[in-house]
């Protein structure tokens, strides 16, 4: 196993003792200080290769043809230890999500999976991404596995084009690309794309920081390298501190004494 991970980058016996304190380079401070959006890595701080696992049980997304997905509300203890807060729909208001099958809609989805929440990987990167956020004790964190599989040509954001996700705080994961042709992810001041920032293609392992709320975001659609063979991406989406007062106002309903980030 450890020559395994090893291979990927991983090895448990050089991670500190507080797996947290130094989980992010200074450079992802300064750049999301100074810019907005930062790129990093996690494949030397998690086991990649046990991560990618799962992804074969995703159930599909009822709400978007061809995407599988998987998600929980997390939150911080006093003790800064994430645990799992229960059960809520994802929501996002038209203002941020104009995409028809999604927009101002209450989308139920599986939860992740005890399994995976249980990892020690898993639990130091919630915790060391909330501390990169700052993020205090009850504020609600959306975590989520999602992707696309098959063949042909598919839009990983199914129509929603250049958009902003409705939150604060904003990192995307790649977990896996196999056979991928096309989806980069692009940056931009303004959510008609007249002021593009950055262009990026994320490997497996690459984690891109943004602050939603002042930065938009798109990927390219995708198909297959080779004909012959399926394609498959998988990522993990990760994000807190709504300024969706749809999204606030459902949390609201089933977590009363969270701490939000509300507008009115």
């Amino acid at each position: 196993m450890k020559l395994d991970t090893l291979k990927y980058g991983f090895d448990p016996a050089t991670m500190p003792v507080d797996p947290v304190a130094d989980y992010w380079s200074p450079e992802v401070t300064s750049d999301l200080q100074e810019q907005d959006w930062a790129r990093a890595e996690v494949r030397s701080r998690v086991d990649l290769e046990a991560w990618q696992t799962f992804t074969a049980d995703l159930p599909r997304d009822p709400y978007v043809n061809r995407r599988w997905k998987r998600m929980s509300w997390l939150t911080l203890d006093e003790r800064g230890e994430a645990y799992d807060m229960g059960h809520c729909p994802m929501a996002q208001g038209g203002a941020f999500n104009d995409a028809e099958s999604m927009a101002d809609r209450l989308r139920y989805y599986d939860p992740l999976t005890p399994e995976f929440m249980a990892r020690p990987d898993v639990k130091a990167f919630v915790r060391a991404w909330a501390r990169l956020w700052d993020l205090k004790p009850n504020e609600p964190i959306l975590m989520q596995i999602t992707g696309v599989r098959g063949e042909g040509m598919v839009d990983p954001l199914q129509g929603q084009g250049i958009h902003a996700d409705g939150c604060k705080a904003l990192s995307i994961l790649v977990l896996n690309r196999h056979n991928v042709a096309g989806g980069d992810n692009h940056l931009y001041a303004d959510k008609a794309g007249t002021r593009p920032l950055v262009d990026t293609t994320l490997a497996p392992g690459d984690i891109l920081h943004l602050r939603d709320d002042r930065l938009y975001h798109s990927v390219d659609g995708i198909h297959q390298q080779d004909v012959e063979e399926p394609f498959e991406r998988f990522i993990i989406i990760i994000n807190s501190r709504f300024v969706d007062e749809f999204q606030n106002r459902i949390l609201r309903r089933h977590f009363p004494d969270a701490v939000l980030n509300e507008t009115c």
